[in-house]
């Protein structure tokens, strides 16, 4: 069911980084130049768009509203997602509008091809910069341990807490009670009695 149009059209702005650390201020600089009447921030990935912050944006927004958004990569990390969205919010009578890109899209026929073109190009080339930024990592990741420095996530006990752990179980406690004591899963506790027993046999077979 469409929403009923308001008396009075919104100007709606939508703001995205991707973690908590990082800062707004540039997005919202281009974005307040357009007098927004309100603006809605998400601090998460744009992998999906499983946002808070754009699922509240979706339900508030209303037939002859704008949505403005700093760029196409901060609406959705991805060509289905982005093109979904714009295609979802066109159909209920609202407008998007890409400040970065210069783009604006309706839903209507004043939407020239060139502007669709120009659509799925930036988002097919955000898409592959996000692409290429995980296949850095992966690649960092690798150089890193074949150098011997890379050292992973910070572990989830110390090892003063593995060893009462794996005493504990060896004294018959019952694992799913440990694991919740510690603040672990099932599956942590088990890859810390499994690497104790790897170790273990590593080293009698060194003997």
């Amino acid at each position: 069911m469409v929403a009923a149009a308001r008396k009075t059209a919104k100007r709606i702005a939508y703001v995205r980084v991707s973690s908590l650390d990082q800062n707004t201020d540039r997005q919202l600089e281009s974005i307040k130049a357009q007098a927004p009447d309100k603006v809605f921030s998400d601090k998460c990935s744009g992998k999906d768009t499983k946002r808070p912050q754009l699922a509240a944006l979706l339900a508030y927004a209303r037939e002859g509203d704008t949505v403005l958004v700093h760029s196409l990569d901060r609406l959705g990390r991805n060509l289905d997602d982005l093109r979904k969205l714009v295609t979802d919010l066109n159909a209920r009578g609202i407008t998007v509008q890409f400040l970065k890109e210069n783009l604006t899209f309706t839903g209507d026929d004043s939407d020239t091809s060139l502007s669709k073109l120009m659509f799925n190009m930036l988002a097919s080339f955000a898409e592959f910069e996000q692409s290429l930024i995980r296949e850095r990592q992966r690649e960092g990741i690798a150089l890193a341990k074949k150098a011997g420095v890379y050292r992973g996530r910070k572990p989830s006990l110390t090892a003063e807490q593995a060893d009462d752990l794996r005493k504990r179980v060896t004294a018959g406690e019952k694992k799913a009670g440990l694991a919740r004591e510690f603040g672990i899963s099932r599956e942590t506790l088990y890859a810390y009695l499994n690497a104790h027993g790897a170790s273990k046999a590593q080293r009698l077979a060194a003997h």
